[in-house]
């Protein structure tokens, strides 16, 4: 079934599968209403809790299977098996004499790493199972020397030796000119037809060999895993009678077809991530902001994204574990701090994280066997936590989580229980404002001129408490904080990106790259056809990426009317990088056409609150003194309802801590808005 061979209805559903939760979002288009749902993720056959969430989330709203009009999924399939090296078996086929790009890599280090003591990790496709071919094709596009077809026949035979069930096919200069590897590809599916084959410039078709390479090796990876799993969704999908397309979450932002998935299953390295960014900047906008932080914390990392003018920044110097990974990719940074992290002391000072006790044992309040302190018990233990959550369906072990920071923080550190506990958490929240600071005033913007907008089912515990810290004013609840990756995918648009580099960096020639332009839109067009995209729908957007000459990465900047306008944003955007430009002649180096089909805005229903039960409240140990603090259920505030801190509003996915100081108020879209009470407006 083609992306537009659906039912005419107006229900879209969103499945978004984490490490411990599988959130489900169903919206009715028509009248904005939402559904939400919440089920356990089963590490042994995702499917399976994607199968649950919709069943539930279905019996909840009372809509048929056959009134879905698209199912959209955001799936970490792909990424877990770059992270733990569990794909398939891989060979890489490149141009003779070129077999130890991918060993010799890049000369620099990770930036944490030991000068002295860093060792370069093992390559996802040892030396032995790179084959060569002889050809050769310049840096221009010109063949130097005709595919020999012979050595690709037998590359055939050594690849069959090798039982391997994907290779790559990466050739030198590609980029400029496909028709060799395009040639190898085409006999290497010939002859070898059970094997997944991918080519470099199906993935990437940019200069670079290392990364390049790199990137064709990672995607033939995880092809026939994710292959699998796409046929398994679908398959389940239509045994329970549902016949929308199903459409998934690509790491720039946007959702692609199973067909271009299958083909590039790379392109979901970020897939969840980048939901949960789309879908804060929905809320925001709504809100009226435009320039935004956004800070997503599970239960084993953070991710930070920063959004200025509305507008999501695309990367293409991204990196999965280990490995570059130079597709388009939403611009985050990535560090190990979430509700799971570990305390512990390591030869004496006080450490949180990257460790993670995730799902199981989980932290020690979760009673299922963790007795190793972590951020969320910090929570617990200082009362930032209701010991009912999930509405009641699961009961946080408050003595658990004292006795685990007791015995491992608290007494070998000579501290009291409650001061060990808010160590844990200033240890936790200054790893993530380092990481802020990187997506932020590293990169010339100011923290305080932007709203902080922290999601995922620990970032409302830590939102105020992280703006005090970098001297925001503001902060963003969303309506459904920790199902917001499933709700970006509701408002994420159809999105592909079409590259070409230029035979040779150069001067920008506005003839010439309007021409390169006019052909990468030519592909977008019909890339649109066939997702049969309304006319009024598609946008285009035709990006350079340039550099100073001598400089070993470009800037992307959107490509201009003139010579002018082009190198003038370039200059701009690189001082806003990095404080300053460069008396030296501007290259272009590449052009891309991104390409989007937008998804029509859907008006959100007026807030509907219950009726409030019993008032609540616990004692909470803040900072400055412990007090009775009140518990809201946040179904209970209407639109313009008032919030003065300190208190705790609950709700299913999510627990927010509003403390002294601080006040706010529930917006018409179901958002807080958190103010500083000194700089409240």
């Amino acid at each position: 079934m083609t992306s537009h061979d659906h039912p005419v209805t107006s229900y879209s559903l969103a499945v978004d599968i984490g490490g411990t939760f599988t959130d489900i979002s169903l919206m009715d288009r028509v009248s904005g209403h939402v559904w939400r749902a919440k089920t356990p993720s089963i590490a042994a056959d995702p499917s399976r809790a994607f199968m649950n969430g919709v069943e539930a989330v279905l019996a909840d709203s009372g809509v048929t299977p056959g009134d879905l009009a698209q199912v959209l999924h955001g799936t970490t399939v792909a990424t877990n098996m770059m992270l733990e090296a569990k794909g398939a078996r891989t060979a890489l086929v490149t141009t003779r004499g070129f077999r130890h790009v991918l060993a010799i890599g890049r000369q620099d280090i990770p930036r944490k790493a030991n000068l002295y003591s860093w060792v370069k990790p093992p390559r996802p496709v040892p030396n032995s199972r790179i084959v060569e071919v002889d050809e050769r094709v310049a840096a221009g596009g010109a063949v130097l020397a005709d595919l020999d077809e012979a050595s690709v026949a037998a590359a055939v035979d050594t690849l069959r030796d090798m039982d391997v069930e994907a290779v790559g096919v990466c050739l030198l200069h590609a980029y400029a000119n496909p028709d060799h590897e395009r040639r190898v590809a085409e006999i290497l599916r010939r002859e070898l037809p059970a094997l997944a084959i991918t080519c470099s410039t199906d993935i990437l078709p940019v200069v670079r060999e290392y990364e390049r390479s790199l990137a064709t090796v990672l995607n033939a990876q995880v092809m026939p895993g994710v292959s699998k799993y796409v046929e398994r969704l679908e398959t389940r999908l239509s045994e329970a009678k549902v016949q929308s397309p199903l459409l998934l979450m690509q790491s720039n932002g946007g959702v692609a077809g199973t067909e271009a998935i299958r083909s590039g299953p790379a392109l979901t390295a970020l897939s969840g991530p980048a939901a949960g960014v789309v879908g804060a900047r929905a809320i925001a906008a709504e809100c009226g902001i435009k320039d935004l932080i956004t800070v997503d914390i599970g239960g084993t990392s953070a991710d930070i994204c920063l959004i200025k003018d509305g507008e999501i920044g695309l990367t293409q110097k991204g990196s999965i574990g280990e490995w570059p990974l130079p597709l388009p990719m939403v611009d985050m940074v990535t560090i190990g701090a979430g509700g799971g992290s570990i305390a512990a002391l390591s030869d004496g000072p006080l450490t949180v994280g990257p460790s993670s006790a995730g799902a199981v044992p989980g932290p020690a309040a979760y009673g299922k066997g963790g007795t190793r302190p972590t951020v969320t018990d910090a929570h617990v233990a200082l009362g930032h936590l209701p010991l009912k959550l999930l509405n009641g369906a699961m009961t946080l072990d408050a003595k658990a989580a004292e006795t685990s920071i007791t015995s491992h923080v608290s007494k070998p550190l000579g501290l009291g229980l409650h001061d060990a506990a808010r160590g844990i958490l200033a240890i936790a929240n200054n790893h993530m404002v380092g990481a802020i600071r990187l997506v932020s005033v590293e990169r010339g913007h100011d923290p305080r001129d932007f709203t902080l907008v922290p999601f995922g089912g620990a970032g409302p515990l830590h939102g105020c408490a992280l703006a005090e810290l970098l001297g925001m004013r503001r902060v963003m609840v969303p309506p459904a904080p920790g199902l917001l990756c499933a709700d970006g995918l509701l408002v994420a648009d159809l999105k592909s990106e079409f590259s070409q580099a230029l035979p040779e960096a150069g001067p920008v020639d506005q003839d010439a790259g309007d021409a390169i332009v006019a052909g990468l839109e030519q592909r977008a067009e019909a890339w649109l056809d066939g997702e049969a995209v309304p006319q009024e729908l598609r946008e285009r957007r035709a990006v350079a990426l340039l550099r100073f000459r001598g400089q070993g990465g470009e800037i992307a900047v959107p490509w201009g009317a003139s010579p002018d306008a082009t190198t003038d944003a370039f200059r701009d955007a690189h001082r806003a990088l990095y404080g300053f430009v460069l008396e030296a002649p501007i290259e272009l180096v590449t052009l891309r056409v991104e390409a989007a089909g937008r998804t029509p805005g859907s008006d959100r229903p007026a807030l509907q609150p219950v009726m409030a039960g019993e008032a609540q409240s616990q004692t909470v140990h803040f900072e400055g003194g412990s007090c009775d603090t009140p518990i809201i259920d946040r179904a209970t505030l209407d639109a313009d309802a008032t919030l003065d801190g300190p208190v705790i509003v609950t709700q299913l996915d999510a627990t927010t801590v509003i403390p002294p100081g601080w006040s706010g108020y529930v917006h018409a879209s179901g958002a807080m808005i958190l103010t500083r009470k000194d700089t409240a407006e």
